[in-house]
């Protein structure tokens, strides 16, 4: 039985391994040579206590080598000196920067949602850029997304941009989200498929027509999903819309978390509402977590410790391990990431194993979802 069991994982890490490959090639880059001359695009920032980002995010949009564009930053109730900030990007922006005073929130939405939709209300341009406060872009990455955009024929484009990473625990967790999508999610049929089931989108950089946005109600049909990027994709696809994805890593970088707690809070807030706050959700991946990415670790262990050196216990898990290396190499490279990070996969699946069971405890138990000062409940 143990065997059969050993030689079962195996096999679905093989098929993971070979999940990975196939969307390493249909994730491409962006094209290298755009030279599109589209429509206004308004570029979309939300920010909310972003003082260590947003000089950095908006001198390189202003940068953008894309003739026509807008930007529009809306401060959402911050309390730290980024309105300061924005208001001497605009004054040196020559127009181009436009800033916004956030509304109260609304009972119901999220802060994310609201600043979206407030900004999509104010947005001329017949392209909208949906992007975050701590990315940082490259002056061709507007031209060659809406390049990109426009040879594809799609109403929704996504990108995977670069992530920074500085502390231990960001290096540990931040690249898994890259591991996670990779292997479990077939990116080819984000395009081709009408099921909203396979849904990809990456809220640090979002590119959408403003017609599609305004047919299914913009940030409004999301105000209460935590993961608003995934779910607005889901509601362009059940809309007839055609989404894209290509790999950012060259044009888009982010540094999505800036220490420890606020990798802990980021992926609690998000890692349960990610799955609709289904338990049955949760109890399957925290068991993919625990019997294909820990449990070899523990057999190889034991292994070594009682000197038994069998098949089922040894050379197995030893395999086992070997492929879920491998994948982690494959990716790692395609996104630019530490490579020395990947041999402590075992600690990165660990941590993430904390956070799901406190992401669950915290939304039925506890007080909810904490992000900059906000607290969220939507199950």
């Amino acid at each position: 039985m143990l065997l059969f069991y050993q030689i079962l994982v195996l096999l679905a890490l093989i098929v993971f391994l070979g999940i990975v490959l196939r969307n390493l090639v249909d994730l491409k880059g962006l094209p290298e040579h755009a030279s599109v001359i589209g429509p206004l695009v308004s570029v979309l920032v939300p920010a909310r206590n972003e003082a260590h980002n947003i000089e950095r995010c908006v001198r390189s949009l202003l940068q953008q080598d894309y003739g026509l564009f807008e930007i529009l930053v809306l401060d959402d109730g911050s309390t730290d000196i980024t309105p300061e900030l924005l208001c001497s990007l605009a004054s040196e922006s020559g127009g181009r920067l436009r800033t916004l005073k956030g509304g109260p929130l609304p009972e119901g939405w999220h802060g994310k949602a609201w600043a979206c939709h407030q900004l999509g209300c104010q947005a001329k341009g017949e392209l909208l850029l949906f992007t975050d406060a701590d990315t940082m872009h490259q002056p061709d990455s507007l031209r060659r997304s809406v390049e990109a955009l426009h040879d594809s024929g799609a109403d929704m484009l996504s990108l995977t941009p670069h992530q920074e990473l500085g502390s231990l625990l960001e290096k540990l967790v931040v690249p898994m989200v890259y591991f996670i999508l990779m292997c479990y999610l077939p990116l080819r049929l984000v395009r081709t498929s009408r099921n909203p089931a396979f849904s990809f989108a990456n809220g640090q950089y979002i590119l959408l027509r403003k017609a599609m946005y305004e047919s299914i109600n913009g940030h409004a049909t999301v105000r209460a999903n935590i993961v608003e990027d995934v779910w607005l994709c889901m509601a362009v696809k059940k809309a007839g819309g055609i989404v894209v994805a290509h790999n950012g890593t060259d044009t888009v970088s982010c540094r999505m978390y800036r220490n420890a707690r606020e990798v802990w809070e980021g992926f609690s807030k998000n890692l349960f509402a990610g799955l609709g706050y289904k338990t049955t959700a949760l109890l399957l991946v925290i068991a993919v977590m625990v019997f294909l990415y820990i449990m070899p670790y523990a057999f190889l262990v034991r292994s070594l410790l009682t000197a038994e050196f069998s098949k089922e216990f040894f050379l197995l898990p030893l395999l086992q391990i070997a492929v879920v290396l491998l994948t982690r190499y494959y990716i790692a490279v395609a996104f630019r990431q530490p490579l020395p990070i990947l041999l402590l996969h075992v600690f990165s699946q660990t941590v993430l194993l904390a956070i799901a069971i406190n992401s669950f405890y915290s939304i039925k138990f506890g007080n909810g979802s904490q992000w900059k000062g906000r607290s969220y409940n939507f199950s």
